[in-house]
């Protein structure tokens, strides 16, 4: 997911990130006049120094001193409260446009299909969700308060500053040119380097995360050495990048004060000249004040493009994610349930194109409350399999039907609704018992809807030893659980579900000889009635199905019953020799 921004790309982003902003403008715009009000105080202020200078100390009007006083009083009153809305609203604006991004970026990675997660990492997309959009959030609040406010102010006082001396104002700006020449080298530095920052921060994310995530694994074969040098690497190359951006900005700024001062040293010579316009002492302390005025907002243009560019680069990189295309839906029928009639006609799926086929000509029809299994070695295609029919892939060609409808012709809600899965990767979430049996559309269940639900799978026993019972919070993917429990969860949330098709990928694969009977008689009343696609390598968990289909290299190389396959002395029969022989010589002499 590497950005290759074109010449035009930062403005098309900025405008389409601004987008976001549009609908608020009323906001905007209170926040933008609150920053032309704001702006004005500065100007005002350098204007009164001519008759505070002039009137109150030199002529001694009394008027003047009178009113002087009154007028800074209130003009710094006005000062703090268009200072207080034009902040406030422009960060309300901002941390809005952040907040709805951030809603859509998350949205959009719950419509992603099964195919990008394979190719994107995960610590990359938490960055982009979490460091990235706070990166924009620099350019669509900071950025853009200091571009509007400070630019009027410069605008104003250089107005100012023209009213009293066009010739000296003049000789102020001829630097104007060389700022903006610098400015527009260093642009295209900081959003380069910037996109390699956020690039750097996935990268140290990612690997965080394998490290967390795979702590047992690092600690069981000692991996922390070989860790700990690859996050030095990612580490080091984000400390490089953050120091690029460090020396670039370090270095331009310098700059452009340099050439600032360069004009202040040369208006202060020459205001004391002859023809300057300077006739007095209170003319020449407000155009000295607007000129200091002047100095804080242009630095602040100044370092306002690191911020800008930053924002830009995060804005490409969260805009690619956007744009990535999310899971095809475009069937319009529904199915309020089905009977389990499930079809593969002439199925042959691969992962991507010019890559060697995962399946190839796969046709079968499974009845209503059949049950079907898929037993091969590892990679002969099962999972992927029973992928395609929850259509969390499409067929390269081929297609599915479900009682004769092809999937594809239903919406994928409806389609997934009639589907619970059970896999050999448990997925728990770091929630209670109850809510994790009872997750999703069936939440509104009743708390006896889900006891009996657990109950089937064999797991209120363990549940009611929890110290809360089902209200116990089973941590990150349920590693407060062992294996056993988290698989019987995830039984009992397939349980609950009661879809007319149930997937099992290896449902018994995490469970001990004990738990696996006692979960098995909860899996065979749950099966009965419900289509049920079985993928095990464990045949004895599958000697029961109605048909078993052996694959090898993505084809279907044998099909038939327990007993019909063993006589034929095939695949399975090699596959329960292998597996039984040593354990069980007289049963397998029984079974053939």
């Amino acid at each position: 997911m590497t950005r290759r921004a074109g010449p035009n790309s930062g403005l098309h982003t900025y405008r389409r990130l601004l987008g976001y902003a549009m609908p608020h403008w009323p906001v905007f715009a209170a926040a933008v006049l609150a920053m032309v009000v704001f702006a004005s105080t500065e100007t005002a202020f350098a204007w009164m120094m001519k008759p505070l200078l002039d009137q109150s100390f030199v002529a001694k009007d009394p008027d003047w001193i009178r009113w002087i006083p009154l007028m800074l009083i209130g003009l710094f009153v006005v000062r703090g409260v268009a200072g207080f809305v034009s902040s406030y609203g422009m960060a309300w604006v901002g941390r809005t446009v952040i907040y709805k991004m951030r809603r859509e970026l998350f949205d959009h990675l719950l419509r992603l299909p099964a195919a990008f997660y394979d190719n994107a990492a995960s610590g990359q997309l938490i960055s982009k969700l979490t460091y990235n959009v706070e990166q924009v959030s620099q350019a669509a609040t900071n950025a853009i308060t200091i571009v509007i406010r400070d630019s009027l102010s410069a605008a104003f006082l250089i107005g100012l500053m023209f009213y009293h001396s066009g010739t000296l104002a003049l000789i102020f700006l001829i630097c104007g040119p060389f700022i903006a020449l610098v400015v527009v080298r260093v642009s295209k530095r900081f959003r380069k380097v910037s996109g390699r920052i956020q690039d750097s921060m996935g990268d140290v994310t990612h690997v965080s995360q394998e490290v967390i995530d795979g702590h047992r694994v690092v600690k069981t074969f000692g991996g922390e050495a070989y860790e700990r040098d690859h996050f030095d690497r990612v580490n080091s190359n984000n400390l490089r990048q953050q120091l690029k951006l460090t020396a670039t900005t370090a270095t331009s700024v310098p700059l452009i004060q340099f050439l600032a001062a360069c004009a202040l040293a040369g208006i202060i010579f020459l205001a004391t000249q002859v023809g300057s316009g300077i006739d007095t002492a209170g003319t020449f302390a407000s155009f000295l004040t607007a000129m200091l005025l002047l100095l804080p907002p242009l630095k602040r243009l100044t370092t306002v493009n690191a911020a800008l560019q930053k924002g830009i680069a995060a804005a490409d990189s969260v805009f690619e994610l956007l744009d990535a295309e999310a899971e095809p839906d475009t069937g319009t029928r529904t199915l309020e349930r089905a009977r389990g009639a499930v079809e593969y006609r002439d199925v042959s799926f691969r992962y991507r194109s010019g890559a060697e086929p995962v399946l190839q000509d796969i046709s079968f029809r499974a009845e209503p409350g059949q049950t079907v299994a898929l037993v091969g070695r590892s990679g002969s295609g099962k999972s992927t399999l029973v992928n395609l029919l929850a259509r969390f892939y499409q067929p390269s060609a081929g297609s599915i039907l479900l009682d004769g409808i092809e999937i594809d012709a239903l919406r994928l809600s409806e389609l997934r609704n009639q589907i619970a899965l059970v896999s050999q990767h448990v997925t728990l979430f770091n929630d209670t018992v109850a809510r994790n049996i009872a997750y999703g559309r069936l939440e509104q269940c009743s708390a006896r809807e889900v006891e009996s639900a657990a109950e089937a799978a064999h797991a209120l026993d363990f549940i009611r030893e929890l110290p809360q019972g089902f209200d116990t919070l089973v941590g990150e993917n349920g590693v407060l659980l062992s294996g056993g429990q988290r698989q019987r969860l995830a039984i009992a949330r397939a349980i609950l579900k009661s879809a007319p098709v149930l997937i099992l990928d290896e449902a018994t694969s995490a469970l001990d000889t004990e738990s696996e009977q006692q979960v098995q008689a909860g899996l065979e009343a749950l099966m009965q009635g419900r289509t049920t696609l079985v993928i095990a390598h464990r045949l004895s968990t599958v000697e029961r199905a109605d048909r078993i289909m052996v694959l090898d290299q993505g084809r279907i190389v044998e099909t038939g019953t327990h007993r019909e396959l063993l006589a034929r002395k095939g695949q399975y029969a090699a596959l329960y020799r292998m597996q039984f022989t040593e354990a069980a010589p007289d049963a397998l002499q029984a079974a053939t």
